[in-house]
């Protein structure tokens, strides 16, 4: 796909302006000037306004009358001391190229090279009286040159009056020049511009060559007028003209583009009006963001929302003094309020926002609040007392809007962060939620780091998952929960129980119905392996104390409950062995047995108590005020062990048939377990 970069057209096919026609009626007015004394013509209009365009289609009109046409771009030698010089020496040069204007380019080259003799007049300073002798011997030459510069003019003209057309000479880009090499050009047009059968097309903005041109008492404007013969000022492009070249750019830069993502039409529309129409005057500022929006898109694909890039690079490419605060405004762009109210409102993120706007232009001030107000709603706290909860983040995430955090980051700092990562692995992961075993394959390829991050990221398409991702998930999860390992966080972290259990519960709240519910539960726990993840899931659901979401009736819970109760009496010690939460498994049956059902039978073996202390033993953190390093120890749940095996003693005997059974092994487990069997306890005993 190729792009319309910013550069003037050549060819009247890509004149999209319809501005041909001008170009052949300016054409034919400047060649029935009378060139016996020369001429020089303006081309005028502001930056961006097409002028080089224009004259490239006047010059093919120009060659299709045999006239021969000269170009000479004064910024190309921008900052060269003999700018004269190298004008006649460019002229010269095009014209001895063509045989026709040899000696015209000759004549041209001598009276060039004796002008810039005159400009090498020395200095007067304090060294002056010094220099006396070598300024008088220059003085005589320079006169005697002064003669030679006459002659050689008089070649000039001689030779420019034989030629049946005129020459026209083209001299673009006057506005890009210094005040002081836009004064040259204009005394050097001055200087041959009497010169026969030579016609200038002198190419620039007004306001800056005028204000160029001011001097003491003799405004720029009037210096014009005595130089310039006519001119030809462009037309302003039309809005319409303007738009559909606009959308046809960016059609073009869109639909070469893969997995680009779907448009937000009412966010583009408000986009488009306010950020990015108000940006766009010329067809340079189309070629620009279109050129500019094409990378961008490629760079991002669906990554970030398709409005909010558009509107973004139109910020970053015509209002830098706004794009180059956002980063530094991040948390006041993006941070909601806590309680999605009033009772919010951080000075210091309503300080990030005072800093954007400030020293901004008007239009500047108000494309920023629209900014604000369409891309980045968090901060509207901020400029309008409209507020946004925590509950908005996920669904920015969800829609890859930069009001989220992560979002924002990625688009200014083109790198994915741990956070995002996650989000992008989790939504890989909803999408192999269509089986068991393509979303097991998935969650089984990744290191367990990613797993554990990924796993709460899984919260945020709470609003999307479908049936068959809820049950599917569910089970997935479920069975994949014992093998992972525990977190490695800081002294808040919440262990891996939570992380998965928080998922799992809104994976089946997101069902809604309470039968339905049940239907998918009767579905999913024959397919759960494990005692301990069933037990978590029916906790979930039920109406335990501080535990339970009552998301089924009461009597579906109880049934699960016992159904859940009658499985773990029937399971073989070989299968509780295995069990991470065996003691809470056992204890559970125990302790919520009706009357009716039948005790649990349990064989102690070393195999399984060495089981039931694994599960018996958490872990406690602690930390000292001021220090950052985080303290570990172990405790042994002692009390619940009693009650499990009725007396302590035999608790007592049980672990020391354990590690008479596994000599050597599991030595910092039965460690522990001594010094309870010592008498040692924990100030605050972590029992339940």
């Amino acid at each position: 796909m190729a792009l319309n970069a910013d550069n003037p057209i050549q060819r009247p096919e890509q004149d999209v302006l319809g501005r041909d026609n001008l170009a052949e009626h300016f054409t034919e007015h400047v060649l029935s000037l009378d060139a016996r004394e020369g001429g020089v013509v303006g081309v005028l209009g502001p930056w961006g306004s097409g002028k080089t365009s224009f004259v490239n289609l006047a010059i093919n009109h120009f060659t299709k009358n045999g006239i021969t046409v000269l170009n000479f771009n004064p910024w190309i030698f921008s900052g060269t001391d003999h700018l004269l010089n190298i004008f006649f020496a460019e002229l010269s040069a095009q014209l001895k190229a063509k045989d026709a204007l040899l000696k015209v380019g000759k004549s041209i080259e001598r009276y060039g090279d004796s002008l810039n003799f005159l400009t090498l007049i020395p200095h007067a300073g304090p060294i002056y009286s010094a220099l006396y002798p070598v300024i008088k011997l220059v003085g005589n030459i320079l006169r005697q040159n002064n003669s030679g510069i006459q002659h050689q003019k008089k070649i000039v003209e001689e030779n420019l009056r034989k030629l049946s057309n005129p020459l026209v000479v083209i001299i673009d880009d006057i506005d890009r020049l210094t005040t002081s090499e836009i004064r040259e050009i204009f005394k050097l047009i001055r200087l041959t511009a009497n010169f026969q059968n030579i016609i200038y097309i002198a190419v620039f903005d007004r306001p800056r060559v005028e204000a160029a041109l001011d001097e003491q008492n003799i405004p720029g404007r009037d210096y014009l007028e005595k130089i310039l013969q006519i001119c030809i000022d462009l037309p302003e492009i039309s809005s319409e003209v303007l738009l559909n070249e606009f959308f046809s750019e960016l059609d073009k830069a869109i639909s070469s583009i893969k997995n680009i993502g779907e448009l937000d039409r009412d966010v583009w529309a408000s986009v488009f009006i306010e950020i990015i129409r108000p940006n766009i005057t010329n067809i340079r500022d189309v070629r620009r963001y279109t050129a500019t929006v094409f990378g961008t898109l490629r760079n991002f694909k669906n990554q970030i929302a398709l409005a909010d890039i558009l509107g973004l690079e139109a910020i970053r490419i015509f209002n830098p003094n706004i794009f180059s605060k956002l980063h530094q405004s991040v948390d006041g762009l993006t941070e909601t309020s806590d309680f999605g109210s009033m009772m919010y409102n951080d000075p210091k993120f309503k300080k990030q926002i005072d800093l954007l706007l400030k020293g901004l232009s008007d239009k500047d001030e108000k494309i920023a609040t629209n900014m604000i107000n369409i891309l980045f709603p968090a901060a509207k706290q901020h400029i309008s007392n409209t507020h946004h909860g925590k509950d908005w983040e996920p669904k920015w995430l969800l829609a890859r809007r930069v009001a989220h955090r992560d979002i924002l980051l990625l688009y200014l700092e083109k790198t994915i962060g741990n956070s995002l990562q996650s989000f992008f692995n989790a939504e890989q992961a909803i999408q192999s939620m269509s089986s068991i075993e393509s979303f097991e394959k998935y969650i089984r390829s990744m290191p367990l780091k990613s797993i554990l991050d990924l796993i709460p990221a899984l919260e945020n398409f709470e609003t999307t998952y479908t049936l068959d991702q809820a049950v599917n998930g569910t089970i997935s999860l479920l069975n994949i929960y014992p093998e992972l390992p525990e977190t490695e966080g800081g002294f808040f972290d919440f262990g891996k129980r939570l992380v998965v259990s928080r998922v799992v519960y809104r994976l089946i709240r997101s069902l809604k119905d309470p039968d339905k519910i049940k239907k998918a539960l009767d579905d999913i726990l024959p397919k759960v392996l494990h005692f301990s993840s069933k037990m978590m899931l029916i906790t979930i659901v039920g109406y335990r104390e501080n535990a339970g979401h009552k998301l089924i009736t009461e009597d579906a819970a109880s049934s699960l409950e016992r159904q859940f109760r009658d499985e773990v009496r029937r399971a073989s010690e070989s299968v509780l062995s295995n069990e991470d939460n065996l003691l809470w498994i056992l204890i559970s049956v125990i302790d919520e047995s009706s009357d009716d059902e039948p005790k649990i039978d349990i064989s102690f073996t070393p195999e399984m108590m060495v089981s039931i202390l694994k599960s018996a033993r958490s872990e406690v953190k602690s930390q000292v005020l001021d220090q950052a390093t985080i303290n570990i120890s172990h405790r042994l749940s002692w009390e619940s062990l009693i009650r499990l095996l009725g007396d302590e003693q035999i608790l007592k005997d049980k672990i020391e048939e354990a590690k008479g059974h596994y000599p050597g092994d599991h030595k910092n487990l039965f460690a522990l377990a001594d010094k309870y069997i010592a008498g040692w306890r924990p100030d605050r005993d972590s029992d339940d």
